[in-house]
């Protein structure tokens, strides 16, 4: 665009950004720490994101009760799936490039927990049994065996405010069925739609 200043090389944006601190650089691992085992038994919530062969990438979020992700050992943690759009969009990207990155929140925290790693779908394993919520059993979980991971400062979430509740503004927007009903075609009406994504919505999160 008229009037962009773009930069094109790593060496331009060193120095633009000057070198990261020490500590920034050395607080990588490959394998998990007791600490990394607390936090992902305190996460209800992760952030996978993914990129196809052809580069186009997907982020998607993953919740269940806290300590859904399990350690399967010291350099692989296993997400399991649970039901959802069915479009997969994350999962076809892994049968093409398996590299993943995962952000772990824990409500309240400022810091998160950050994970790249290798990526495979497994559909059947002892270990689904210890991942039943609420009678559901997944059908497939996201195998990944770690090559990085690290803590991540919490400055992001201060600047922006994140979980102080003062700031927190839902109903600035419109209902959910409103914003689906004006951004895709769709054939139920509006009272349908908030019909369904009402109360009941939350009975099904697990399978009708």
């Amino acid at each position: 665009m008229a009037g962009d200043v773009e930069i094109t090389s790593k060496a331009e944006l060193r120095e633009l950004l000057g070198e990261p601190m020490p500590r920034a650089v050395a607080k990588e691992r490959v394998a998990l720490h007791e600490r990394d085992r607390e936090w992902l038994a305190a996460s209800p919530f992760c952030l996978i994101a993914t990129a196809g062969a052809d580069g186009t990438c997907d982020v998607s979020p993953k919740g269940d009760p806290p300590g859904f992700t399990h350690v399967l050992d010291d350099v692989t943690i296993a997400v399991p799936d649970r039901p959802g759009n069915r479009r997969m969009d994350g999962f076809e990207n892994v049968l093409e490039n398996p590299h993943v990155g995962l952000v772990y929140l824990v409500p309240g925290r400022t810091e998160t927990l950050r994970l790249n790693g290798r990526a495979r779908l497994v559909r059947e394993a002892p270990f689904f049994d210890q991942m039943i919520v609420k009678g559901h059993r997944p059908v497939l979980a996201l195998v990944v065996e770690i090559e990085q991971i690290f803590f991540h400062c919490g400055k992001a979430f201060l600047r922006s405010s994140l979980w102080n509740p003062e700031t927190w503004n839902p109903d600035d927007l419109p209902s959910h069925a409103r914003i689906v009903k004006s951004v895709q075609q769709t054939e139920e009406t509006i009272e349908e739609l908030e019909h369904y994504y009402g109360p009941g919505y939350a009975t099904r999160l697990y399978g009708s």
